[in-house]
This record gives structure tokens, C-alpha cells and sequence, in this order.
């Protein structure tokens, strides 16, 4: 009889492989290993160097809205396919995969929840539901939620994580652009606030529409943020672009941004600006 050969943990070498899998992570910044539950806890920023991996919006939830609670808006909204798009495979069947696997109807979650005991109208992008692409419905609860927040005044915390407008849905996806920035424009005369944080990545026709648009502008550190893609401009132009270009950094040093701030400090920012931004009387002008 042949023994199964074992590790020095005493493992079988069928296991070896699979041993310890969920339970350490390494980190993508400064490449040390560490538990799991470490990272989790820390909201996905490496306790150690500062890195900001990518942090679900169950994680954004918990860490930004008062119990974790939001009180959902549009979630009965999903995508239709009114171009009968197919890239060899059917629209339809890539967003039922998408929306099974992302355990929701499409790329943003939009509702009311508190900060700090404020009201706020609150909105992010899954990055996980097709890159978190700008679709019909993302476009269309984008407006509402703007719309909501100037009819009930309440301050909008909108964050961003997208790679652009929906290719599938052609130009009903690139008019979400228009349709957004003008909803935002019907907040900004309202006199409502309007906080954006951009994440990485920020890119395409969700930069090139409301993601600058707020009265204050936040980004995590390091996040790529650009209409096009490094590669994309440096074949076009056929130049070198300098180095961290379309980072955070670079964008707050040729004046894009307002701020860059390590997520485990938006919370207070946030509640400090919005007591700066809001009346007096509160987000709801009472």
C-alpha cells in the first residue's frame, strides 16, 4: 500500500495547496502576508503600509452609515436589452450572471441612511456587477437620487467605482451622462450638497459627468481616475505620460480634487464637512 505523502504540518499534498486559502492575504502594497480577519477588520487597508485594496459596498456600508443601515431606493430597477446586444454571448445572459454573482439588479445601490445622525441621500457603485459600468438604470438611479435628496434636502454622499458607460447599451448608456449632470445641476440650485468620492477606478463616462461635480471632490489614495486609460492616451498621443499620471495624487496636485483621504478617515471627514455644507437647522432645513 502506498501512503499518502504527507507535509511537515502533516498535511496530505493534496491539501498543501488549498491550506490556508481564505484564511491569509497578502497585501497588494508592500506584499506581506497577513490574516484575513486582519484585513477585514481594517476595511480593507493594510495595517501596514496604508494600501487601500477594494472594499465591497456591504464594507462601505458598515463603515460609512450609522448601524451599516440604508433604506434601499430603485432596487426593483433592472436592465433591459433594447439594442438585442450580443459580443458572442446574449446582454441578457451576461447581466443575469452578473447579477447572480454580484447578488444584485445592477452596478450601484442608491438610498437613505445616516451619518453620524445626519440624513444623507447615499449612493455607490458595485465594482463587481460589470466593472460597475453605467448603464440605463445606473444612469436612471443616479437621477432619482439627486432628485430625491434636492425634494427632501438631504446631502448627497455618492462614491464612485466604474470603468465608463456600458458598450451593450450604446448611446442609452452615453445620454446617462447628460441626464446625470443635469439632475446634479437641479441639486447644486437647490442649494443641496453634494459630496463625491472617487475610487479606484473612476474612469470614463462616469469621470467625464457628475464624478467631478461636487462641491467637494475626495479620493482614496492612489486611485487611478481619468476619462481613457494610461494606455489608451499614450498610444493616441504616442508620448510618455509622466509618472502616477491619473492617480489621485496627481489629480490633487493639478488642482482636480479637493482631498485625498485614507478611507478610515472619511467618516469624520465627511461628518465634518456636511456640518460645514448643510443649514444651520440641519440636512433637512428645519
Amino acid at each position: 500500500m502506498v501512503w499518502p505523502k504527507k507535509t511537515p504540518a502533516g498535511l496530505d499534498a493534496s491539501e498543501k495547496t488549498s491550506f490556508g486559502q481564505g484564511v491569509f492575504r497578502k497585501c497588494d502594497g508592500c506584499g506581506e502576508m497577513m490574516s484575513a480577519e486582519r484585513l477585514e477588520a481594517s476595511f480593507e487597508v493594510c495595517p501596514d503600509c496604508g494600501h487601500h485594496h477594494k472594499l465591497m459596498a456591504e464594507g462601505w456600508r458598515e463603515l460609512l452609515l450609522d448601524g451599516g443601515v440604508m433604506e434601499p431606493w430603485d432596487g426593483h430597477l433592472e436592465p433591459s436589452d433594447p439594442l438585442s446586444f450580443s459580443d458572442g454571448k446574449p446582454y441578457p445572459e451576461r447581466i443575469a450572471k452578473s447579477q447572480k454573482s454580484a447578488a444584485a439588479n445592477e452596478a450601484i445601490e442608491t438610498g437613505k441612511g445616516k451619518l453620524d445622525g445626519r440624513d444623507v441621500a447615499y449612493g455607490a457603485f458595485l465594482f463587481r456587477f460589470m466593472g460597475g459600468s453605467m448603464g440605463s438604470v445606473v444612469g436612471e438611479k443616479i437621477t432619482r437620487l439627486f432628485e430625491r435628496a434636492a425634494e427632501q434636502r438631504l446631502p448627497v454622499l455618492l462614491l464612485q467605482a466604474s470603468g465608463g458607460a456600458r458598450m451593450q447599451e450604446g448611446i442609452l448608456s452615453l445620454m446617462q451622462m447628460a441626464k446625470t449632470v443635469a439632475a446634479r445641476e437641479r441639486l447644486r440650485d437647490a442649494g443641496v450638497p453634494f459630496i463625491s468620492v472617487l475610487l479606484n477606478p473612476t474612469t470614463g463616462g462616469v469621470a467625464a459627468s457628475f464624478a467631478f461635480l461636487g462641491d467637494v471632490n475626495v479620493a482614496e489614495p492612489k486611485a487611478l481616475i481619468g476619462f481613457a486609460g494610461p494606455r489608451v492616451i499614450e498610444t493616441t498621443i504616442r508620448q510618455t505620460l509622466p509618472e502616477g499620471f491619473q492617480r489621485a495624487e496627481f489629480l490633487l496636485e493639478h488642482g482636480m480634487i479637493d482631498q485625498i483621504a485614507s478611507r478610515l478617515e472619511m467618516k469624520a471627514l465627511f461628518s465634518t464637512l456636511l456640518a460645514h455644507l448643510c443649514p444651520p437647522h440641519g440636512a433637512n432645513g428645519r
